[in-house]
């Protein structure tokens, strides 16, 4: 009786889902068929038809919208998905990667949402979206020190799930705790311990992941290379990734955090040039992030350049001030600076919480303030200038007339100058002074406005090409940025993937496109910036 109900509940699926497909339209001959194949391989236990969300559900709006990030790409305009998959078991996604390419359909990868230019949930043509956020199971073994984080967990419920099995335990990764794990470590994955720990990827030792031909593999049966790939070389574009074994790094049980502000008439140039030339020279454990904005002063709308100093210190203040006189005197940081707390309460601290915050506000899983937003990212070889400095304040205040923009400077050196650029696809290794973030947020929609901020972005990063590395200019991976390989008329480049792979990937682009070609000959796992196959051809 059981059999004969579940092929009645599969043909009443196929009969109402085509009938919603209809509704919406279909994007190609056999659109059709699509949802026949899913639900052909849909297993007994765990039924596909409950994780198929097409235009005509009521909850379609809702599932595509909640783990958008970028307001940009929320718009009426925005090309949407025919289909979304919200996948709840394994064989989902086996199923989609088949269905798909038997019906020659783009599938999109979506775990966070946080991709900066959304491509991970648009597209220019016919697409469905394969949506992991269920797949959000953290299996923590403090006493082998690992965890098992499945791709569509954020990084805040990692981190809560590890402090509720230690306090003596964290991992490496970014501060905003509403990213997806999936995309987070598929691009390399960097936050305030990487001067210690270095990168998520750094630290992963084991993976399961969903290849072209349907197949769920481990780091033994997908091998080396591709173990390699997936590990900062934009997973996305070799397979699904289910899962990632990771390993958990020591913290103190009590840690130190400070943030300090200098404007230009307190000294701030000086202290900039000076923290240039420790910030990646300093205790290991210490890792002091660099924030440089415009604020108004006075009553008459004056502004002035403001330096921002946010600090992460593995050990408590006293310790802190002490390495700090030693080696920074010039903030003039004082033990009233200082907040001592546990190393998950300096996450809610680095997300602009307030200590003390319940730490369970990390489980939430959507911002706590979304914006239109456009980034971009470059490599510091060397310190800037006071007098390069005194030129980056002046063209601050000329763009900001909105206070809308933003450098965010990430310190290297320790741990992130031992890893050879080899080891993962994340090339940016010793050599870089720091990473800098180009931020420019916006609340106001329209084509008019949006093109607007993104100038006001395109603007500063031209300002800054004599203070950055050269040859090539590079960027990190996971700060998306469309405008690589885009000439200056606004057209693609030529060899568009190998111009913005080897701005991210440099030497190891190499080894990316071979290993893709093996893997994945058809270029079936593909997006706007993914890695090509040889000679670097596009679908």
């Amino acid at each position: 009786m059981g059999v004969f109900r579940q092929a009645i509940l599969s043909l009443l699926a196929i009969f109402l889902l085509s009938l919603s497909w209809q509704a919406f339209g279909s994007p190609s001959s056999s659109s059709g068929s699509f949802i026949r194949c899913l639900l052909s391989h849909s297993q007994p236990c765990h039924p596909i038809s409950r994780a198929i969300y097409t235009p005509n559900n009521s909850s379609y709006s809702s599932v595509l919208q909640s783990y958008i990030r970028n307001l940009r790409f929320n718009t009426s305009t925005t090309h949407k998905p025919f289909l979304i998959l919200t996948a709840l078991h394994e064989s989902h996604i086996q199923a989609a990667v088949l269905c798909a390419q038997k019906h020659n359909l783009q599938m999109k990868i979506r775990s966070g949402g946080h991709d900066y230019e959304g491509v991970s949930y648009v597209s220019q043509v016919a697409f469905f979206i394969l949506d992991m956020f269920n797949l959000r199971s953290i299996h923590i073994d403090v006493g082998s020190e690992t965890a098992w984080v499945q791709a569509g967990a954020t990084l805040g419920e990692v981190y809560y799930r590890i402090a509720e099995k230690s306090k003596k335990h964290g991992f490496p990764a970014s501060v905003c705790p509403t990213v997806g794990v999936g995309g987070h470590f598929g691009g390399g994955g960097y936050g305030n311990l990487m001067r210690k720990y270095g990168l998520s990827v750094d630290n992963i030792v084991d993976a399961k992941l969903v290849d072209v031909n349907g197949r769920l593999l481990d780091r033994k049966s997908m091998g080396e290379d591709l173990f390699w790939a997936i590990r900062g070389g934009g997973a996305a574009s070799f397979g699904v990734i289910v899962s990632y074994k990771i390993r958990l790094v020591r913290v103190p049980e009590t840690v130190t955090v400070f943030r300090v502000a200098k404007t230009l008439e307190e000294n701030a140039t000086d202290i900039v040039h000076r923290w240039q030339t420790v910030a990646d020279k300093l205790d290991n454990n210490l890792f002091i992030r660099l924030f440089l904005d415009v604020v108004n002063i006075g009553t008459h709308g004056k502004k002035t350049g403001r330096a921002t100093f946010l600090a992460l210190f593995l050990g408590d203040s006293k310790k802190l001030v002490s390495v700090m006189s030693k080696s920074f005197p010039e903030m003039g940081l004082k033990k009233s600076d200082c907040n001592e707390t546990t190393w998950l309460q300096s996450v809610l601290f680095w997300t602009n919480f307030p200590l003390s915050t319940a730490d369970d506000v990390l489980l939430r899983r959507i911002p706590q303030t979304l914006t239109y937003l456009k980034r971009k990212s470059d490599y510091v070889k060397e310190p800037i200038s006071k007098e390069g400095l005194e030129v980056i304040w002046k063209r601050l205040i000329e763009l900001n007339a909105l206070n809308a923009v933003i450098l965010i400077f990430n310190p290297y050196g320790g741990r992130m100058g031992e890893i050879p650029a080899e080891e993962t696809p994340f090339p940016h290794r010793a050599g870089n002074l720091a990473k800098i973030q180009y931020v420019v947020n916006w609340n106001e929609a329209g084509k008019d406005v949006t093109d607007y901020y993104i100038n006001l972005t395109r603007k500063l990063y031209r300002y800054m090409t004599p203070f950055v590395s050269k040859n090539p200019r590079e960027a990190y991976f996971n700060y998306k940025d469309l405008d690589l390989g885009i000439n200056h008329n606004g057209k693609k480049s030529h060899r568009q993937g190998r111009v913005y792979g080897i701005k991210y990937f440099k030497g190891n682009f190499k080894r990316l496109v071979k290993i893709k070609t093996k893997v994945d000959p058809g270029n079936f796992f593909r997006n706007e910036q993914s890695i090509p196959t040889l000679p670097y051809s596009r679908k």
